[in-house]
């Protein structure tokens, strides 16, 4: 066969290398052409720029803080330049530099050096009140730096005439900083949407604002048509403080998922959860990743050939003591301390870092608090401090407080074994604000009746088990417990401990003091919703007149540096500081190392000690039952009678019939 001629024999591997080679250039056209995303994600950080410690295996080890997550932030941005990130708010309220909130705004502008793209606000940045949000939006804005975009459609404000002079300055100052109901990144040729949202759950935990919020559904379908059918993105992302919960019907971001099926992904925050996989709800993929900068979240994503976009990886990366700090957020934070000490601490006397006391044991650890219904040596120590410090702010004119009273859900952190600073006290009751405008929730004294005080134990025995924020930790009150009788009717004994050691018993209709936290105290007022309308617990002042207005009850401290309110996170301090020294440095009392008995649990399940000695709940629950059972009895008694009288009449009948 000559050169020119083609040999039939090589027919089938030209055939072959053709089709290898169309298959070849059809896969490397769709691989150069597939769009893939990486998403870096926080939510839940609560202001904590600093690392966060922990006792593990009797080790003291460090996980979180700013600087180690920006390196880490950063090593993910050189691998994919086209990186997006992320927080689904609850950026703030949490230590110590939640005090810059309203007047430096250190978390957006921290939040901004780091590199984040977008945000969303979370139930916790509404603490401040209305004005005091409208100051942290106002000072971001003039500070000249860069700054992640504000996100959020669902807020909803009162009509103009409804409209108070903070709700004014608020509206201004979304305008000034550009909230804005979405945006719209542009990465690596993609077109990346994004929204945020404040959910049912989170909108109920931010009492302090006038405020509403829209159904996260409503909002985002009409948000969600928008960013497709108008701004035609290539992909849809839903920064939601709502949730996730292993009860399905309370899981507000999966209820999202389904609800709004465009959306391809939600960064779920509000209840602090680590998922170490995704939940995926039909297209949609949604991923949490704890709380306090401890973790990044990092997803990536490719699109399939009918547009939507899977996971191709997710991982939580943890953030440890391993890791480099970064430090152009070293030097900023140290700034911010200094700013701390100058315009907050200086003001109770106190210094950043300073060690208030030492503790030769550690206390309960802070993801463990309220989890299991039991005393909590910690819940005693604060409570004990509430009384502590209201004595020494009274002075001469002190009245005895009978009980205090602290709620899990206010408790944030906690103290290990080793020094105790100012920095771990604010921590663990770091939550909201005062009228004064400054951080912490201030202590606040209202008067409940005997009666009121069962009912405040019952709140304690019965609601916390279904929500662990309610658990109670009280001091001046001891209580016995049986959680195998009825729900409302687990108390079975409870009496005064006055502080010469004395017992006294509770009387029905008398006044006791109770000092509490301003947030403590207005929950007590919500109760009966919580409880059906069965327990009652109304707050009073000394002369019993209900207190409409707990503001004008806040405890003052009168002293060399002014009229000061007495906050939860001082009242704490200055009872460390009160205790014994060794070595010029106060030392905690092993009093503390274990329960005093203020809470004991019977969990008798004898049939007498279930039914024996019903309270008012209980005898009214068993007359009601007993009533039903009456009327049920009645009706079939009744139905067996008519029975009887037609089958006689029909008898009656047949018979005549037969004659």
């Amino acid at each position: 066969m000559s050169k020119g001629n083609l040999d039939i024999r090589r027919i089938p591997c030209l055939l072959c290398m053709t089709l290898l080679l169309t298959v070849f250039l059809t896969l490397s056209v769709s691989a150069e052409g597939q769009k893939e995303l990486r998403i870096l994600f926080t939510h839940d950080m609560h202001d904590h720029f600093l690392p966060n410690k922990a006792e593990v295996n009797g080790k003291i080890a460090e996980t979180g803080g700013f600087s180690r997550l920006k390196t880490v932030i950063d090593q993910e941005r050189e691998q994919h330049p086209g990186t997006v990130l992320v927080d689904g708010g609850d950026y703030s309220m949490g230590t110590l530099f939640q005090t810059m909130f309203s007047n430096n705004a250190a978390e957006l502008r921290i939040m901004g050096q780091m590199g984040y793209d977008a945000v969303t606000f979370g139930n916790h940045e509404f603490d401040y009140r209305d004005i005091g949000l409208a100051k942290h939006l106002y000072a971001a804005a003039e500070s000249g730096e860069r700054l992640p975009e504000l996100v959020v459609p669902n807020i909803v404000f009162p009509p103009k005439d409804q409209m108070t002079n903070e709700l004014i300055e608020l509206k201004k100052s979304m305008d000034t900083y550009g909230v804005k109901e979405y945006t719209i990144i542009k990465k690596d040729g993609l077109k990346i949407g994004i929204f945020g949202l404040l959910g049912k759950d989170a909108d109920k935990c931010a009492p302090m604002t006038g405020v509403s919020f829209m159904d996260i559904s409503e909002a985002a379908e009409k948000t969600v048509h928008k960013l497709k059918n108008i701004e035609k993105v290539d992909i849809i992302i839903c920064l939601s403080h709502s949730g996730t919960s292993e009860v399905k019907s309370e899981s507000e971001d999966e209820q999202l998922a389904k609800n709004v099926p465009d959306i391809d992904v939600i960064i779920s925050g509000h209840t602090h959860t680590m998922l170490e996989k995704p939940i995926t709800v039909g297209n949609t993929t949604i991923g949490s990743c704890g709380q306090y900068s401890n973790y990044l979240g990092v997803l990536d994503l490719e699109q399939d050939t009918k547009g939507r976009w899977k996971v191709k990886a997710y991982k939580l990366k943890p953030i440890t003591a391993d890791i480099p700090e970064n430090k152009e957020i070293v030097d900023t934070i140290k700034n911010f301390e200094s700013t701390i000490e100058k315009n907050y601490l200086s003001k109770f006397g106190l210094k950043y870092g300073e060690v208030l006391a030492q503790t030769d044991f550690s206390f309960i650890p802070t993801n463990e608090i309220g989890e299991k219904y039991k005393e909590e040596p910690l819940g005693n120590l604060i409570s004990d401090g509430y009384i502590y410090s209201v004595k020494k702010a009274e002075g001469s004119s002190y009245e005895p407080v009978d009980v205090a009273v602290v709620a899990a859900g206010t408790v944030r952190g906690s103290f290990i074994k080793g020094d105790i600073t100012v920095e771990d006290v604010f921590i663990a009751s770091s939550l909201g604000t005062g009228p004064d405008g400054m951080a912490g929730y201030p202590l606040i004294s209202v008067y409940l009746t005997g009666r009121e005080l069962m009912d405040l134990c019952e709140v304690d025995a019965s609601i916390s088990p279904l929500m662990n924020s309610a658990q109670l930790y009280m001091s001046g009150i001891v209580y016995t417990v049986n959680p195998n009788r009825m729900i409302f009717n687990r108390v079975t004994e409870a009496h005064l401990v006055k502080e010469d050691g004395r017992s006294e018993k509770l009387e029905e209709n008398k006044l006791y003091r109770v000092v509490t936290g301003l947030y403590n105290a207005q929950m007590l007022s919500v109760v009966g919703e919580k409880s059906f309308g069965l327990l009652s617990i109304t707050p009073k002042t000394k002369e019993g007149q209900p207190i409409t207005d707990f503001e004008k009850h806040i405890i003052h401290d009168v002293s060399e540096r002014g009229k000061n309110e007495i906050k939860e996170w001082l009242a704490i301090a200055r009872y460390l500081k009160s205790f014994p020294e060794v070595n010029g440095i106060s030392r905690v009392p092993d009093y503390y190392s274990t329960v005093q008995g203020r809470k004991v649990i019977d969990n008798d399940k004898s049939l007498g000690a279930i039914l024996l000695n019903p309270n008012r709940v209980a005898i009214k629950i068993y007359l009601v039952a007993a009533l039903m059972l009456f009327i049920t009895a009645a009706i079939i008694y009744l139905i067996i009678r008519l029975k009887k009288h037609f089958y006689i009449k029909r008898q009656s009948a047949l018979s005549l019939k037969k004659q």
